[in-house]
């Protein structure tokens, strides 16, 4: 699966109100699915059971066999790569951007002296 391919399947996965409510359970300690399942009352055993599958093919949960219990833990590093793919720069750029509006409001005359002399916004 190509790193483009990874990533749609991340998108996929996390548009799901009932997954991103998945991993936010299993963000602080891996959960058995039948936790899981006690968590989410609206939805019975196989609708979890489904998410859960979608989220293991995005590679976001890593399930555990233990004997009769199955073992559900969060894998944070798909989610890290979108953050490093998509939201850091972007972020960067933006704080960048509100840096430089900072220093233009900070200097002698402002953004309002550029403004009125017909060179702003």
């Amino acid at each position: 699966m190509s790193p483009s391919d990874r990533q749609d399947a991340v998108f996929r996965a996390l548009a799901s109100p009932a997954r991103r409510a998945l991993l936010d359970h299993l963000r602080d300690m891996p959960m058995t699915t039948g936790a899981l399942c006690a968590l989410f009352p609206e939805l019975d055993r196989c609708s979890v059971m489904q998410h859960l599958k979608v989220l293991e093919a995005a590679d976001l949960v890593i399930a555990e066999k233990r004997g009769r219990e199955r073992w559900n833990y969060l894998n944070p590093l798909p989610i890290h790569d979108i953050h490093e793919r998509w939201i850091g720069p972007h972020a960067a750029l933006a704080v960048e951007r509100l840096a430089g509006l900072k220093r233009q409001l900070e200097r002698p005359g402002g953004v309002s002296a550029d403004v009125e002399a017909g060179g702003g916004c």
